[in-house]
């Protein structure tokens, strides 16, 4: 089974740019993406049905803004919308998780807290709240696998200059503390898994400078697994070549 994750910074801007074109001849079984800035009857039908998947769809309160939604080739055993643990962290349309045999998918678009303390601070919270709701998860014997941008380079390798930004919200000491923590709990960064010492893989380039020309990148958006899926890694990956986003997709294939 192959799944696809990716930041698309807006999906009708992205629709623009051959986004419908594109999962038609994508190998994957469930598609996730992140970043959506749009609410369902904003967009098209075509953008909404594509032949051959289901789509569903979390958008938050405010318009334009965050967004994430889950393209299924078989309808999912369920879907749920948010943590449900505290309305702050729902009410931004940043999690959709859907059951599939032999796991729970959570397609989630984590805060950026480049803004301000407040931002960073939200950013951290929600980070302690989704590893609260993925162990609980755990506890009840579900097998999970997270989806999506993290907002985060975990450690050095996953970004091309990290001494210039130790400072910069991404590459916080305190948010990298945090995945830590979600390894320490058992989780599995599945690129890492497949590739642990591979440099200059990153997915997300900022639009300045052509950053992404010369590969100055980040290690932003990623699958985890919980520690009761590891064995079924098949491959995870990294897809640079598609365009029409700040990042790229990302890939996990698991049997």
């Amino acid at each position: 089974m192959k799944l696809i994750s990716w930041n698309v910074n807006g999906i009708r801007a992205v629709a623009k740019k051959g986004f419908i074109d594109w999962v038609h001849v994508s190998p994957a079984d469930v598609i996730c993406i992140q970043e959506t800035k749009a609410h369902i009857e904003q967009l098209t039908d075509d953008i909404i049905n594509i032949d051959g998947f289901t789509s569903y769809w979390e958008s938050g309160e405010r318009k334009g803004y965050s967004g994430v939604a889950t393209y299924c080739k078989k309808e999912p055993e369920s879907v749920s919308h948010g943590f449900g643990l505290d309305p702050k962290f729902d009410r931004e349309g940043r999690i959709l998780v859907t059951g599939h045999p032999g796991f729970l998918l959570c397609n989630i678009y984590f805060p950026n807290g480049k803004m301000n303390e407040d931002r960073l601070q939200y950013k951290l919270d929600f980070y302690d709240a989704a590893l609260e709701y993925f162990d609980s998860q755990l506890r009840q014997g579900n097998e999970i696998i997270i989806c999506g941008d993290f907002n985060t380079a975990h450690n050095e390798i996953d970004l091309a200059r990290p001494k210039a930004n130790e400072d910069v919200s991404g590459f916080l000491r305190i948010e990298r503390d945090w995945m830590d923590k979600l390894e320490e709990h058992g989780y599995v960064d599945t690129f890492r898994y497949k590739y642990p010492d591979r440099a200059e893989a990153y997915t997300w380039w900022s639009f300045r400078s052509g950053a992404r020309q010369r590969n100055v990148g980040w290690r932003l958006d990623y699958f985890y697994v919980s520690p009761n899926l590891e064995n079924r890694i098949v491959n995870a990956n990294i897809m640079p070549g598609v365009m029409g986003s700040d990042h790229c997709p990302v890939v996990l294939e698991i049997d």
